[in-house]
């Protein structure tokens, strides 16, 4: 009853034909011409401690969007938990309203990403094998919905926004089984099944996910650095799915190098292999530390190096990793605050031209 409420109501319809952005073997398009875009992963967008359990920090959504050339890209966590009023236990969707909203007004695109493998910020639960199989299906969670319940809602709700870019089901999935109660990563282990699991979960998630926006892509999310189901050739075997338009690769511990990794698992060969399934490679993390290691100028020019090589290589995007309102410029961190140069080199990106 309460998603059928929820899907009756739907958010507000202002996107046109000029706005729809599509995957094609080559990369992105945008109102049917080439599209490169670049930006932020700026997952806090949707905390607001007034009402919901946050995830860092509140951002001022018009400073953050104002400071962007339009047409940029940011990529946000839209999670379930991020919906539910802390103190009602409710619905509330006005902070993420605000987020679509506000992007629109200042010409900016959005891709959504519906939850995270690792649980962070929704209770810090890794989504284990079993979750691909069907626990995304029947595992109830925030808000008392399921996954499939959560993807619904939020589909429904603003796939007809202007802002929408397309969206992205789990961030960096990998049906892993945990060995211990805190599942570091050293302690998992790879079922034989693995990309046959995380395969048929993109057929199955992103056919309903299609059903209900049959117009935007889907991105896989992936890591693409050989974790647990997509290794190797396993890679190309799960981007071969229906359910995936296109795929990712998240960039860190190589400073300054273009294309980094090994002939397995690195940028190169998964350049290689989204050619091969003829489908766009979004570079959609980049994260190098700087503050008390290394100062913003010098991080920023490894960007550059790095960006102007992958676009040569192929690539369809460059988001960085990770702009945050409160940044800690006395510790070596990933943090990219408003005055960080890194905002001039996204200005710099967003207007070069084939």
């Amino acid at each position: 009853m309460l998603i059928a409420v929820l899907l009756a109501c739907g958010g507000p319809s202002d996107s046109s034909a000029s706005d729809d952005v599509r995957a094609l073997p080559n990369g992105l398009t945008l109102g049917g011409e080439r599209w490169w875009p670049a930006g932020f992963n700026a997952y806090q967008l949707a905390t607001d401690w007034t009402m919901n359990a946050g995830c860092g920090g509140t951002v001022d959504l018009d400073s953050y969007f104002g400071a962007l050339p339009a047409k940029a890209l940011t990529r946000f966590n839209l999670f379930a938990a991020l919906a539910v009023d802390k103190n009602t236990g409710a619905l509330d969707f006005s902070r993420m309203d605000a987020i679509f909203a506000t992007a629109a007004r200042y010409d900016q695109k959005l891709l959504p990403v519906l939850t995270a493998s690792e649980g962070s910020c929704e209770g810090d639960q890794f989504k284990e094998r079993g979750w691909y199989v069907d626990g995304w299906q029947n595992t109830r969670s925030a808000g008392r919905m399921t996954f499939e319940d959560w993807l619904r809602t939020a589909v429904v709700r603003w796939r007809h926004s202007s802002s929408l870019a397309g969206w992205e089901m789990v961030g960096e999935p990998e049906p892993s089984i945990c060995g211990d109660a805190s599942c570091r990563w050293q302690q998992r282990e790879c079922p034989a099944d693995a990309a046959q699991i995380l395969r048929s979960f993109f057929d199955r998630a992103g056919d309903r996910l299609r059903r209900l926006d049959p117009t935007h892509p889907i991105w896989a999310g992936l890591t693409g650095g050989g974790q647990c189901g997509t290794a190797g050739r396993d890679y190309e075997y799960v981007a071969r799915s229906s359910g995936v338009d296109v795929l990712d690769y998240h960039d860190y511990g190589s400073d300054g190098v273009p294309l980094p990794g090994d002939s397995s698992n690195g940028l190169a060969e998964r350049l290689r292999q989204s050619h091969r399934v003829g489908k766009p490679l979004a570079v959609n993390e980049i994260g190098q530390s700087a503050g008390s290691c290394r100062s913003m100028q010098d991080r920023t020019a490894d960007f550059r190096r790095k960006v102007v090589g992958q676009r040569a290589a192929g690539t369809a995007t460059a988001l960085f990793w990770a702009f945050v309102p409160d940044p800690r410029p006395g510790m070596c961190t990933y943090d990219i605050g408003e005055a960080d140069p890194t905002f001039d080199l996204v200005a710099e990106f967003t207007r070069w031209r084939d």
